[in-house]
């Protein structure tokens, strides 16, 4: 299976994928004034120093975020994205990368509320640090999948899920599907986003094929490949890509993913081996 600790891979195509995607959901939340509330069970620690030594390690940030931030064929899907990377790096040399809790932060306004669940010992003081003094983020030492009977649904009867783990036990993959749906069960209206690695097709099948059969109405779902998902050798990070699945998108994201892929893949797979989908898991 997969070790995903974050700081070794912060700003990879996965996290691309995955906080391009964010953007474009916690930007569409923005376009109604009532309130939300942002949930996510695994934080990480907010930021990452791309000149620490765990990201100097693997320098996969080199073949990810470095690759779109000089371009200038940036189309519009990807810009609330980059926007948000450009807030941490100010001066406009790419020095930190934000975590996902940074990037909804970025779009909350001041009466919206960010609800961040993390378990990992030496992640959690790092993320209380980085959101100290912020009354509008709570930061909890959790298991995220307990966060989500305990904290859904919220008051504001609006907002977004984000579950990220780290896929580190085969039976993650099950486990997410079976968190999805009980949080479903309490949130019907709620929008969720789910990210996951690819590392074999067989496992992602059975992940769609789960949630198929959950009754859950409205899934799609987006992935970005960098090299071939057909058995042969892994790619960065030890993945061949990674998917997001949504359960009740905002109107028209998947045009909105449709335009915004194929840019992503040219950025990214310079060979050309890998492959990029949006379709529609389950419909109306």
């Amino acid at each position: 299976m997969l070790s995903y600790r974050h700081a070794y891979h912060a700003g990879n195509h996965g996290d691309i994928l995955k906080h391009s995607v964010l953007a474009l959901l916690m930007q569409a939340l923005t376009r109604k004034d009532t309130p939300f509330c942002y949930v996510e069970t695994h934080a990480g620690v907010g930021r990452y120093d791309l000149h620490a030594p765990e990201a100097q390690k693997t320098d996969e940030w080199r073949d990810g975020i470095a690759r779109l931030w000089q371009r200038d064929d940036v189309p519009e899907q990807a810009a609330p994205y980059l926007a948000a990377v450009r807030d941490l790096n100010p001066d406009g040399r790419l020095h930190y990368y934000p975590g996902s809790p940074r990037i909804a932060r970025h779009f909350a306004r001041a009466h919206d509320r960010l609800v961040l669940c993390e378990l990992h010992g030496s992640d959690m003081p790092l993320l209380k640090q980085e959101f100290a003094g912020d009354r509008q983020v709570a930061v909890h030492h959790q298991d995220g999948y307990q966060g989500l009977k305990a904290f859904l649904p919220p008051k504001e009867k609006r907002g977004l899920v984000l579950i990220d783990p780290s896929y580190e036990v085969k039976s993650e993959f099950d486990q997410v599907t079976t968190a999805l749906g009980r949080a479903h069960a309490r949130w019907p209206t709620g929008l969720y986003a789910l990210w996951y690695p690819i590392l074999n097709r067989p496992s992602i099948e059975r992940l769609h094929r789960r949630m198929k059969e959950s009754g859950i109405r409205k899934q799609l779902y987006a992935e970005l490949c960098i090299a071939p998902d057909d058995g042969g050798p892994r790619h960065i990070g030890g993945m061949h890509g990674s998917g997001m699945l949504l359960i009740n998108p905002p109107w028209q994201l998947d045009e909105q993913l449709r335009a915004l892929l194929p840019w992503l893949h040219q950025c990214l797979d310079h060979a050309g081996h890998g492959r990029w989908t949006v379709a529609w898991l389950v419909g109306e």
